[in-house]
């Protein structure tokens, strides 16, 4: 009887998830996944809700294409195994356009593109962002990362130690048990000027290399699924050409961050 029932509950419960999986595309409805971790990009606030850059353009992209979106926290280590998993639909958390990725997953156009950056303590002795003047220090950067792998390419003679998060490389940069920290321009130019990062300044931003950063961050998919890539580029040009895009990215900066 109890292999009975559970093989009549799993059938039950396959029948539900299927019925589940129609209900959620008949409601034009997606989930998107997104690492809180990265403001002003993305991260908590007080509450606990995500807010930043990338959850109003979403937003903002969602309501162009009269669909509900929902936002779900994964880690950025886990976010593309998680996608091809179907934890959720799109991936809108900074994420580079590059060819290694393009090897497993899809994206939209670019939606913002800003380049890498060193940060240091402000009373570092590190004048200058290349790999001479970096040598033989600790570099920290956000594992599965491009910034992480341009100091692998780029800066081959510093110490790189990876982190799960920006959190981790902003306390252990803070408290001295690191050198310099490589990442956004963006990220790391909000962070010094906050209370938590008045430790540290920005040293000077790195010249992008293409392979490695990309063409600009853009929302990741999964293989195929072209009508909501098609939608979503739509969308990106939209907000673009009726000042949407503009208009929340004053809310957050004084510069152009689409770039060229």
């Amino acid at each position: 009887m109890r292999i009975s029932t559970r093989l009549f509950a799993a059938a039950s419960l396959a029948a539900m998830s299927l019925f589940a999986g129609a209900a959620l595309a008949a409601s034009d409805s997606i989930v998107i996944g997104t690492d809180a971790t990265y403001p002003p990009f993305e991260s908590l606030d007080a509450s606990g809700k995500i807010v930043g850059f990338d959850i109003d353009i979403a937003n903002a992209l969602c309501d162009q294409m009269k669909i509900k979106c929902t936002f779900v926290n994964q880690d950025f280590d886990g976010i593309i195994p998680a996608l091809q998993a179907k934890k959720f639909d799109a991936i809108v958390s900074s994420m580079s356009i590059t060819p290694e990725r393009e090897k497993t997953i899809d994206f939209t156009n670019k939606y913002y593109n800003t380049p890498p950056a060193i940060a240091v303590p402000k009373d570092s002795k590190i004048t200058d962002t290349t790999d001479e003047a970096l040598k033989g220090k600790s570099i920290g950067a956000q594992s599965s990362t491009t910034h992480a792998n341009y100091a692998t390419a780029h800066l081959k003679d510093a110490e790189l130690k990876l982190y799960p998060s920006p959190d981790e490389y902003k306390l252990d940069l803070s408290n001295g048990r690191i050198d310099a920290v490589i990442d956004d321009v963006v990220v790391l130019s909000e962070w010094v000027k906050s209370d938590a990062g008045s430790c540290c300044k920005l040293l000077g931003t790195l010249k992008i290399d293409p392979e490695i950063n990309g063409i600009g961050a853009g929302i990741g998919l999964r293989k195929g699924d072209t009508a909501l890539k098609d939608k979503f580029n739509a969308a990106i040009t939209a907000i673009r050409a009726d000042g949407t895009y503009k208009k929340i990215q004053d809310k957050y900066f004084d510069f152009d961050v689409y770039g060229n």
